[in-house]
């Protein structure tokens, strides 16, 4: 089973250098025949957070899935999973977000609304035009600024959809969803590039010294340990995750080490 995952793994990442270098559409619908079983997982989970169907969610969630082939760079050396997952679950989220329910209005107001429609019939009639506030305050026994309120409150019942176009260009339009920031997505991102940083600096290390720290923080072990595995001494140990600490820091941040006197 192991050995079959790494060839999914490794074969999907070639086709995913090949989709890089010669995009077609032939080879990304295989991509995300390849990597359903991602979507899938998300949107089950997603489900069982709200009350959408779930077939719907998987549908929305293949768009971020295809969002994400478009946008992945496979030299980065990050996984196309981790990478993919902010994309399909930020889809969905925008889609839940979407169709999230109407604001709330009170019932009095509720009330007033349906009354209003009974009479303003009958005041067109009557006036022969469309009634101001302060006749329809009077008819309603309220005051000018609550019937105003009222309006105001049935006319922003349903919120606005997060693909109303905000402003238009030559090229595209940019909707109100994409002036929103997704703060889930944002923090995903940053986590994801966060960890491709760390990832690039890791492999400039030398083999030993790169091997003592991932025993150490990534698996735990303790440096006797570590030093039993990679043949040195612990204090070997201590001093070569120091250094790649060190060298890793320069790595990620120059500009500091320049600025020092």
């Amino acid at each position: 089973m192991a050995t079959q995952t790494s060839s999914l793994r490794s074969r999907g990442m070639e086709m995913l250098i090949a989709y890089k270098s010669q995009p077609s559409v032939e080879l990304r619908n295989r991509l995300v025949r390849l990597n359903a079983g991602l979507v899938r997982k998300i949107a089950h989970r997603v489900s069982h957070q709200c009350s959408e169907p779930y077939e719907d969610l998987e549908q929305i969630g293949y768009l971020g899935l295809i969002r994400a082939i478009e946008r992945f760079n496979p030299v980065q050396g990050c996984a196309f999973s981790s990478f993919a997952v902010p994309y399909i679950r930020g889809e969905m989220l925008h889609f839940l977000r979407d169709r999230g329910t109407t604001v709330k209005i009170p019932r009095r107001w509720q009330d007033l609304q349906k009354e209003a429609q009974k009479c303003q019939g009958d005041l067109i009639r009557e006036l022969g035009r469309q009634p101001s506030d302060s006749e329809m305050a009077k008819t309603l026994n309220v005051s000018v600024e609550e019937w105003r309120e009222v309006k105001m409150a049935n006319k922003n019942r349903m919120p606005l959809s997060l693909d109303a176009t905000v402003c238009q260009q030559t090229d595209s339009n940019i909707t109100l969803g994409d002036t929103l920031p997704d703060t889930y997505y944002q923090r995903m991102q940053l986590l994801e590039e966060d960890r491709q940083q760390l990832q690039r600096a890791m492999a400039q290390l030398e083999d030993k010294t790169r091997s003592a720290i991932e025993y150490v923080f990534f698996n735990g072990l303790s440096r006797k340990e570590v030093a039993e595995r990679i043949g040195v001494s612990p204090m070997t140990v201590t001093r070569r995750i120091q250094r790649g600490i060190d060298q890793m820091i320069a790595f990620l941040h120059p500009q500091t080490l320049q600025t020092e006197p």
